[in-house]
């Protein structure tokens, strides 16, 4: 049973609990905080007093406010009050599932709110299923690989998740990407769990990591913190999993933060993404005949699986790679779409013969359920690819199976519907929600009508406290011993923004090949907050990276150059590629508006408080100088030495 914990302050039955809380707001930032040593800043204040009038109405809330105004501490201030008081903790969403530990990590802001107001603060991770090892996956690798990293990983798993005769108060936590730092991405991703397990009928399911893990966030009574990938893939897997006796991902909240909250929308399509692989269906159907059913179902199964196979094999033979994207373009094409149709028709029949086949015969009630559900996953894919122009598609290739992916094109209805007719309040928080002082288009792209929102700029004085340098891109050579020479001449200390993952990979081979006087550090090589702690310590250090454009904050002398290695614009994906088909000017509506987004992100890893100094150094062609220079400059908070 979860304790509601209480208010750090007393609300007696004739006092109003907002009164009361603006009283004690007013006191933090006024007297108790500068009595430890924090700087009175008038930002603080103002969002402080625009965040209690949102939450005191249940409103939706743009704050936008630069870096070094002290907005983490605002919002986590009111979510705990607010999440005490209506006793329901609040979630806090962040941009990225590398990046939420960022607030819980030693020094960060949750400890030194505990530390200044003498608070025990309940904050507990909620991560992806991603971050957690599928036991399904490494036990029968363990006994054929000679990895040390996966054979290590083995040897850590408690003893109780292969003994199904285990008694429940035995079970501990484990599992979670952080407690095995030592292994790569890449083989992380081979014994992690990924969407193609079939969860609901494994063995594991009531030991797994995931599992546990969520029993234990589940009751929190001041704050849990996931990815913007794992909100939503809650609020669309809810209605799924109250059907099937499962509770949902997360439990109701008091409020939601969206941390870095331009990137919600991304999420969204993220999270309400169908993906089909060629072999889940065959093995869902498979196991289906397998039951006592009638011979018409069995020939309507064998149907099904003969014109999946030809479809994923067409599928195979027309998709055309992208460069740096493991997304391969479809073009849509009428044997292709009638394909599907008639794949479609034929899934609609089976799910209507499964309902005689129960009836008639023994089946178990729970096998049937998870057909079903996963019928109608098939279905209602394949009914966005089949509407006109509502689906963005493509195929994904590995060296063990293949993927058909679908999402919806556009979000805001199903948003709209689905979070933000919720009467909680929802706070929008990072330095870059507006384009130009206007919040309509981030709202529309959300589905939100009604919303507050302000602006407040950085209070640092970045004229005296950064430089930024722009160089030519003539070739990567040249840019790679430019690079080498900037980190040389500054020691080190340094973050290297790329756009993608293939240009990291291609500075690296470079790399490999000089000689560095301070150590490197990839992104990917390790788990990445063990990763971003030894950046921060080993003050000389280089980290590379292509993800980290906003979240990473690592103040002070270990971080004093940001080097961006080529303007970040969008992938030419399917994603992006439907969002330039739809825009009148796919340049000025769609590529420029995401780089310089991204742009003044990467800018705001250099300088984190008031004594952080340093230098950018931006890499374009002569092409992207003339044609983006002007806009970039707009946005950037000094002028760039051209």
């Amino acid at each position: 049973m979860t304790t509601k914990r209480s208010l750090p302050f007393t609300v007696s039955k004739t006092e109003n609990f907002f009164d009361r809380l603006g009283d004690y707001i007013g006191d933090v930032f006024y007297d108790i905080l500068p009595e430890q040593g924090f700087e009175l800043r008038d930002e603080q204040i103002y969002m402080a007093f625009q965040l209690e009038n949102a939450i005191k109405n249940k409103r939706t809330i743009f704050a936008e406010a630069g870096v070094g105004t002290g907005k983490t501490l605002v919002y986590l201030l009111y979510a705990i009050c607010y999440a005490r008081y209506i006793g329901k903790p609040a979630i806090i969403s962040c941009a990225d599932e590398t990046l939420i530990e960022q607030l819980v990590k030693k020094g960060g802001d949750i400890e030194k709110l505990e530390k200044a107001l003498d608070l025990q603060i309940d904050v507990r991770l909620a991560k992806a299923r991603e971050q957690y090892v599928c036991v399904k996956k490494l036990d029968p690798l363990a006994n054929m690989t000679d990895d040390e990293d996966i054979l290590r990983v083995h040897d850590q798993i408690p003893d109780f998740v292969y003994d199904s005769g285990t008694s429940m108060k035995t079970f501990e936590r484990y599992g979670d990407r952080k407690e095995y730092p030592w292994v790569p991405n890449e083989t992380w991703g081979k014994i992690a769990w990924d969407p193609l397990q079939q969860c609901s009928t494994c063995e594991f399911r009531h030991r797994s990591g995931q599992t546990l893990n969520r029993e234990y966030y589940r009751h929190a009574t001041d704050i849990i913190i996931c990815s913007h990938d794992f909100y939503m893939e809650h609020i669309w897997t809810k209605e799924s999993r109250k059907r099937e006796g499962q509770m949902p991902l997360l439990p109701e909240a008091s409020s939601v933060v969206f941390d870095e909250g331009h990137l919600l929308e991304f999420a969204a399509q993220k999270g309400l993404t169908y993906r089909y692989n060629l072999d889940t269906l065959t093995n869902v159907l498979t196991g289906y005949m397998g039951q006592d059913i009638r011979e018409e179902s069995l020939l309507l199964v064998e149907d099904i699986l003969e014109l999946n196979d030809a479809w994923f094999e067409l599928l195979g033979d027309t998709a055309t790679a992208v460069e740096g994207s493991n997304r391969k373009q479809l073009a849509p094409s009428k044997k292709m779409l009638q394909m599907a149709r008639d794949l479609d028709d034929k899934v609609q029949q089976l799910l209507e013969q499964l309902v005689f086949d129960s009836e008639l015969f023994t089946m178990d009630d729970y096998y049937i359920k998870i057909i079903e559900e996963y019928l109608e996953f098939f279905d209602y894919g394949l009914s966005i690819l089949l509407k006109d122009d509502e689906g963005i598609y493509w195929l994904e290739e590995n060296e063990s199976t293949t993927s058909f992916v679908i999402m919806p094109r556009l979000v805001e209805d199903v948003l709209k519907q689905e979070v933000f007719s919720q009467k909680i309040p929802f706070i929008f928080s990072s330095a870059t929600l507006a384009d130009g002082g206007d919040f309509a288009y981030i709202a529309s792209s959300l589905g939100i009508e009604e919303y507050d929102s302000f602006s407040v700029a950085s209070p640092f004085n970045y004229d005296e406290q950064m430089k930024i340098e722009s160089h030519l891109d003539t070739g990567n050579l040249e840019k790679w011993q430019g690079i080498y020479s900037k980190l040389l001449e500054n020691s080190g200390a340094s973050l290297v923004l790329f756009s993608t993952e293939h240009e990291m990979e291609l500075f690296r081979e470079w790399a490999n090949n000089q000689t560095w006087p301070f150590a490197l550090l990839y992104e990917g090589d390790k788990e990445i907050s063990t990763m971003v702690r030894e950046f921060q310590l080993e003050e000389s250090a280089v980290l590379f990276a292509h993800h980290l454009w906003e979240g990473l904050d690592v103040p002070g002398e270990a971080l004093t150059q940001v080097i961006i290695s080529s303007l970040p614009f969008p992938p030419k994906d399917a994603v992006f590629e439907a969002k330039r088909k739809h825009a009148a000017n796919p340049d000025q509506e769609v590529d420029a508006p995401y780089m310089l987004l991204r742009m003044r992100q990467g800018i705001g890893r250099l300088i984190r408080t008031s004594s952080d100094h340093g230098v950018i150094h931006i890499w374009m062609t002569e092409e992207e100088k003339g044609k983006y220079g002007k806009s970039i400059e707009k946005v950037m908070p000094v002028g760039i030495d051209w």
